[in-house]
């Protein structure tokens, strides 16, 4: 067995299968296309779950890859463990080969143990090495035929272990495919072993025996009524981790020694001042944490509140935690995002463009948690006297407080930390965590659509075809072989002019005529893909429509056009987007219809109007050159991103040949949309404005076309209106207008001010003598009144002036409201308050209206919901304070 770096041993993986006949596939975003029971990627099988489930089809049936995976959210939760085992990471490479299929078991194992064992590859020894098979339970039976293909590779009978349901079967979920697994373990040897010097036979050791590969075999399909049916064509899921293969074939006990992450953990002690300790958990951490947000923040993931951005900022602010543990206060995680670009870029060269991106991401998120830090402190310190563990828990999650911090100060202050509380917390936020993130049991696609042939799609040169057969009708999920005039029913065809919703762009309308070609058959109201390639035209029947009939497909042309302008004025605008704001921004999402286009992008602080105005006239400039739009077919997707440098859009699933939209040297995408033949076609593009999406991304939204015209035209008659307000012509119509606008504005405010003092001066002269008619409770004066409807800050003046002049004593003032509710307010005065709190005050009476409230001793303010019950509420007050002096 030789030394292997983390590289090589991830390309002689790729390199092994690729002599097997595998197809290399490019790892998926960590983002999960189209998958809502993932949270992130976390196995090499994502990407392909919809080839096994039959909803897509590939033209490989043999396939490999190196796929980036992250677990540390929702069922796959790594994080609390990561830095102080020695194998457990947020992100990692999971190495894998697939069979769609094709070869099964006997290949399988057989290629396993050629790779692991053979002096040309791995060449790690056959003593080291143990394997394990499925020992049969729940009517599935012992899977004999994986033993006898181990044995026939030379596996010696007492290294084949069973094991059970829990660690070697799979399934992808309650139903569909599933099947028995075989692993290859790897012998640490006895310095491995959990208790040092202890010598446990395999599988006594978790610490010492490693898994390092697990081979799935799917033969099941489990149906709803939980029965197993054996798949019509078998499929193969393996999955190796690179960074356990490393420790294995660099000989280290943990992942954390190999090349993988030694150059990290050197650059995290650099910047936090820190010995360069391999063993160090805080180093350890600084560097997982930096591998996994780097990754996501590049795959277009970032910081928020909840969701996916929720995860990454917990693992950011983890990462900046453990560098404050280290003494260092300062921003350091950005830097770290240039020391994994360096070591990761060969394998992933997106990390080369994105770098910046990220690291301005991840500043960001460092200042808002050093702002973030110092208020949780605060609020610490002001609750540490009645710190519950729910309490900490709040701290811990909402200012990323640490516990060990927390339970440190608690100690200092004398004071018992209810770690119990705070652990059923965390769990009980663990446990809804997973339940957000359960998804929709994903299920095959329909026999309907997943035995069809795929459909030709023409409409990229011409919106009409003739003589389409229509190969299924599917009413309500289910195939029928006729549909009548008024149904509302899908049509597969086996050609189409029809392009289907993709991409952002929806599908488009039109009609289907007879083999005649004169009469309409059926209206199409849009398109979908509901197996990959196969096209489902969503139609309302006019005559009789049966499978095996002739029609011709014709695109609404009208809505076409319209659509295909805002689709490529969307390229132009994501160009303009990055030449005036930076290179940082890439899209978040898109929607693009016959009316207008929408377009998310990464950025950090609203767009100036001199900016928009910037970006208008930059795109508007492309339009009126009439540049011509290229679109090349069938590129391989590594020419396409490093040779033509295209822009992959976020969220969008590519294979291996994709189809490239260049417009001259403005923009190059990855685009499977309809365009325009030339810019000037889009006539011109009008923005409408842009705000905010969720925390770093904007929308833009814009018109193109007659559109632009309306809005246009719009406008002008604002126009006219402001020059008809124009106290001069040397004002423009739209200063004109904000004049116009200001001067009103300021007579409005003028009013309302004129208003107030007007009630203030009303309510003021209501209990003038209101002093007067206070009355003694148990020695303290207490005054209780209803005044007209003030607002609670006119209230809080009137309170003190009554304050004053009962010169001690309570004053308690309710008044209705507008909206229909009741605002109340307490005031004590100074001397009155060491028996007299106005928060307790309150309670009681602002209960009886429906509301509650809370303040300071000597000041207390509540809301209610019934104004009707205000008068016996405010009553109540002598008969409260007495109860309070008692």
């Amino acid at each position: 067995m030789r030394y292997m770096s983390g590289s090589e041993i991830r390309e002689m993986f790729l390199r092994f299968f690729e002599t097997k006949g595998h197809r290399r596939v490019h790892s998926s975003s960590l983002v999960p296309h189209n998958d809502p029971t993932l949270l992130f990627t976390n196995a090499g099988m994502n990407q392909f779950k919809d080839v096994f489930l039959g909803v897509e089809r590939r033209d490989y049936s043999r396939a490999t890859t190196s796929q980036k995976c992250v677990r540390a959210g929702g069922k796959h939760n790594d994080l609390e463990n990561v830095g102080f085992t020695r194998r457990h990471h947020t992100f990692f490479e999971m190495l894998g080969n697939f069979s769609f299929g094709d070869y099964f078991k006997r290949e399988a194992i057989a290629y396993a143990w050629e790779l692991v064992t053979s002096d040309e590859w791995f060449g790690i020894p056959k003593d080291k090495l143990y394997v394990t098979i499925f020992e049969g339970a729940d009517g599935v039976p012992r899977d004999d035929e994986a033993e006898q293909y181990w044995l026939d590779v030379g596996v010696p009978k007492e290294r084949i272990f069973e094991m059970g349901m829990k660690d070697n079967f799979w399934a992808m979920g309650d139903t569909g495919p599933c099947g028995p697994c075989s692993e290859i373990f790897y012998d640490m040897g006895i310095e491995a072993s959990e208790t040092p010097g202890k010598d446990l036979p395999f599988p006594q050791d978790d610490a010492r025996y490693v898994e390092i590969w697990n081979l799935v075999f799917m033969q099941f399909e489990r149906d709803s009524t939980g029965t197993l049916n054996l798949l019509p064509k078998p499929s193969i899921d393996t999955g190796m981790g690179l960074e356990r293969t490393a420790a294995v074939l660099q000989g280290v006990v943990s992942n954390f020694e190999t090349d993988l992450f030694t150059p990290l953990i050197k650059r995290a002690a650099e910047l936090t001042n820190t010995a360069d300790d391999v063993g160090n958990a805080s180093l350890r951490i600084i560097a997982d944490h930096a591998r996994c947000a780097t990754f996501l923040i590049s795959d277009g993931v970032l910081p928020a509140n909840e969701g996916r951005g929720y995860v990454l900022r917990k693992i950011l602010r983890r990462g900046i935690r453990h560098g404050r543990l280290l003494g260092q206060e300062k921003p350091f995680m950005r830097d770290m995002v240039y020391a994994v670009r360096d070591e990761m870029q060969s394998a992933y060269p997106e990390l080369i463009e994105n770098a910046d991106r990220v690291a301005k991401v991840v500043f960001a998120e460092e200042q808002q948690f050093a702002r973030v830090m110092e208020v949780g402190s605060r609020m610490l310190h002001q609750e540490l006297s009645s710190l519950t563990g729910d309490k900490a828990f709040h701290l811990y999650e909402t200012f990323g407080l640490p516990l060990d911090f927390m339970m440190d100060a608690a100690h200092d202050a004398g004071i018992h930390f209810d770690l119990e509380g705070f652990e059923q917390a965390r769990a009980a936020e663990q446990a809804r965590a997973r339940a957000s993130w359960k998804g929709g049991s994903q299920k095959s696609a329909s026999p309907v659509f997943r035995e069809l042939p795929k459909t030709d799609f023409e409409g990229y040169r011409q919106l009409s075809v003739e003589g389409a057969e229509v190969l299924a009708i599917i009413k309500d999920g289910i195939g029928i072989q006729e549909a009548k005039p008024g149904e509302e029913v899908e049509v597969v065809l086996d050609h189409t002019s029809f392009y289907a919703d993709s991409g952002g762009q929806v599908g488009d309308i039109g009609w289907l005529y007879s083999d005649d070609h004169n009469s309409i058959v059926a209206e199409v109201s849009g398109a979908t893909k509901p197996v990959q390639g196969v096209f489902a035209h969503k139609v309302l029947v006019r005559q009789p429509i049966r499978v095996g009939d002739k029609v011709d497909t014709v695109v609404d042309t009208n809505y076409r056009n319209a659509t295909r302008r805002n689709h490529t004025a969307t390229h132009l605008l994501h160009a303009g987007l990055r030449e005036v704001l930076g290179k940082h921004v890439k899209q978040a999402g898109s929607l693009v219809d016959d009316h207008r286009l929408r377009f998310d992008f990464s950025h950090f602080t609203a767009i100036a109007d001199e900016e928009l105005q910037e970006i208008e006239d930059i795109i508007n400039k492309e339009v009126l050159a009439n540049t011509g739009v290229v679109t090349l077919e069938d590129v391989p997707i590594d020419v396409a991103v490093n040779e033509y440098h295209a822009m992959a859009l976020f969220g969008e699933k590519y294979g291996e040949k994709v189809r490239v939209v260049k417009i001259g040297d403005f923009s190059t995408e990855l685009c499977g949309g309809t365009h325009t033949g030339a810019t000037g076609e889009i006539g011109t593009i009008k923005l409408l404005g842009e705000g905010s999406v969720s925390s770093g991304v904007r929308r833009v939204e814009a018109i193109t076309g007659l559109g632009a015209l309306k809005e246009f035209r719009r406008d002008f008659a604002v126009a006219q209106l402001a020059n008809q307000l124009a106290p001069s012509i040397e004002l423009s119509p739209a200063e004109a207008l904000r004049q116009k606008i200001a001067s009103n504005e300021e007579d409005l405010k003028k009013l309302r001010r004129e208003l107030d003092e007007a009630r203030m001066k009303s309510a003021a002269s209501s209990v003038s003598s209101a002093a007067d008619q206070a009355v003694e409770v148990k020695g303290v004066k207490v005054l209780a009144q209803k005044v007209g409807s003030l607002d609670r800050g006119q209230l809080r003046v009137l309170v003190d002036n009554l304050r004053n002049k009962l010169g001690s004593g309570v004053v308690v003032l309710g008044s209705p409201q507008e909206d229909g509710k009741v605002a109340i307010i307490v005031g004590v005065t100074k001397d009155l308050t060491s028996r007299l709190q106005a928060g307790k005050i309150i309670g009681p009476v602002a209960k009886q209206v429906g509301g509650s409230g809370g303040g300071r001793p000597d000041m207390a303010e509540a809301g209610g919901k019934d104004a009707h019950q205000l008068d016996s509420a405010l009553a109540s007050v002598p008969e409260v304070v007495a109860s309070l002096l008692a």
